[in-house]
C-alpha cells in the first residue's frame, strides 16, 4: 500500500513469544485497519512486523500475510524450523520506522522488554515506558505498588514456585496452605503473576482445588497471588495520554456468562456483554475515574492503559483489580469500545496515541 508524501512511518508490531499471540493477531488487524483509513491513511505509512512464537521477527511481507490469514502463515513457521528461537536483528524496513506502535500481549512484549529495546533506539513508541510496563505486568509488583499508594485492593498473598517445589516435586507445605485458607478463606483465585487475559487462573472452593490451582500456575510462572474471592459486579476504566495529562474514559461493565470471566469468557462470541457507560451512581464513576489515574500514576504507566475494578453495592465498596498497559484492540476489546463512548472513536484514539507518543518521546530523556 502506498504512503502519500511526508506520511510518518509507523512500525506495527504484533504476535510475539506469549500465550496470548492469537489476541495480539486480533488486535492488530483492528490497529492497521484504524490507522489505513480516512485521515491517518494520508498521516502515517504503516508497516506491520510480525514476531512469531519462538521470538523470531519477521517483515512486512510475512506480516501483512499473518494479518490477512489471522494466523501464522505455514510457510513462514517451516522456513523458520533451523533458525535460531529470539531476537536475532531488525528484519527489512524496521531501521525506517519513526515511531512503533507495540500490539503485543502478555510477557516479551507488555513487560517492559520491547520498551526497553525501543529506549535503546531511541525511537518513540506508543504506551508505558519500561517500569511502568514491568509493574503493570508482573501482579506481585503491581500490588505492591498499589498498596504503597494506598489504594483499595482485596486481601491478597504473594508466593514464589521456591515454596511450592520440594525436592520430591510440586507439595505445598500445610503450613502454607492454612496461611492462604485463614487469610482468604475460600472461593479464592490462583493467578500467575506475568500472564495475561485470564491464562492460568483459576478459582478454587476448596482445599483440592486450591492444589491443583497452584499445581497449574507454578507450572505457568515462578510467581503467584492468590487473592480472595469476592461477589462483586467487573468496571472498566480506560486511561490516555501522557504521565503529565492522563485522562479517564467513561466507566464499562462486563457481564458474562460464567462463574468468573476466564479466557474462554474473554474472546468467544456470545459468552460475554458491555454495559457502556455502566449502569452505576455518578458518584461511583466519578470514584473509579479517579482511581483509575491514580493507579497509572502509582506504577508508571502512560500512554495508554485500562484499569479494572470489582464493585459491590451492598459494600459501596470499589476495588482496584488490576492494570493492564497495553489492552486489547479486537472487536470486544473494552478499550477501544470505552473512548468511543467517549467521543474518541478508533481512529482518532490510534492517532491520539501516537502523537502523544511522539510529543513524550522518553529517548530524548536519556540524554538529559
Amino acid at each position: 500500500m502506498s504512503a502519500a508524501p511526508g506520511s510518518t512511518r509507523v512500525g506495527l508490531v504484533f504476535g510475539g513469544a506469549s500465550g496470548e499471540h492469537a489476541v495480539s493477531i486480533r488486535s492488530a488487524t483492528t490497529v492497521i485497519a484504524g490507522l489505513r483509513e480516512g485521515a491517518n491513511a494520508e498521516c502515517y505509512d504503516v508497516r506491520p512486523f510480525y514476531i512469531d512464537r519462538e521470538g523470531r521477527w519477521w517483515p512486512p511481507a510475512v506480516a501483512e500475510e499473518v494479518l490477512a490469514r489471522g494466523s501464522a502463515p505455514e510457510a513462514a513457521s517451516s522456513f523458520a524450523a533451523s533458525a535460531r528461537p529470539g531476537f536475532q536483528g531488525f528484519p527489512e524496513g524496521a531501521l525506517e520506522v519513526e515511531v512503533w506502535f507495540p500490539v503485543l500481549h502478555g510477557p516479551n512484549g507488555e513487560d517492559g522488554t520491547i520498551q526497553g529495546l525501543f529506549t535503546l533506539m531511541r525511537c518513540p513508541y506508543v504506551g508505558s515506558g519500561v517500569l511502568g510496563s514491568a509493574i503493570g505486568m508482573d501482579k506481585q509488583a503491581m500490588k505492591a505498588a498499589f498498596h504503597a499508594a494506598g489504594l483499595p485492593q482485596v486481601p491478597w498473598l504473594s508466593l514464589s514456585r521456591a515454596a511450592l517445589i520440594q525436592p520430591e516435586g510440586f507439595a505445598p507445605p500445610e503450613a502454607l496452605l492454612e496461611r492462604i485458607e485463614n487469610r482468604l478463606g475460600y472461593p479464592c483465585f490462583v493467578k500467575p503473576a506475568n500472564l495475561g487475559s485470564s491464562v492460568g487462573i483459576s478459582k478454587a472452593c476448596d482445599r483440592e482445588g486450591l492444589v491443583e490451582g497452584l499445581r497449574l500456575a507454578v507450572a505457568l510462572d515462578p510467581r503467584l497471588v492468590v487473592e480472595r474471592g469476592v461477589v462483586a459486579r467487573e468496571l472498566e476504566c480506560a486511561v490516555l495520554g501522557p504521565p503529565e495529562g492522563l485522562e479517564a474514559s467513561v466507566l464499562g461493565e462486563i457481564r458474562f456468562d460464567a462463574d468468573w470471566y476466564d479466557y474462554e469468557a474473554k474472546y468467544s462470541e456470545g459468552r460475554s456483554h458491555t454495559l457502556i457507560p455502566a449502569p452505576v451512581a455518578p458518584e461511583v464513576a466519578g470514584r473509579a475515574r479517579t482511581m483509575a489515574i491514580q493507579a497509572c500514576e502509582a506504577v508508571g504507566a502512560s500512554g495508554l492503559s485500562r484499569v479494572d475494578f470489582f464493585y459491590s453495592e451492598a459494600e459501596d465498596a470499589l476495588w482496584l483489580n488490576e492494570i493492564n498497559t497495553l489492552p486489547g484492540f479486537t472487536s470486544q476489546s473494552m478499550y477501544p469500545m470505552l473512548w468511543a463512548a467517549s467521543g474518541l472513536p478508533l481512529a482518532d484514539l490510534l492517532h491520539r496515541l501516537l502523537q502523544n507518543a511522539r510529543e513524550s518521546d522518553r529517548s530524548e530523556q536519556l540524554t538529559r
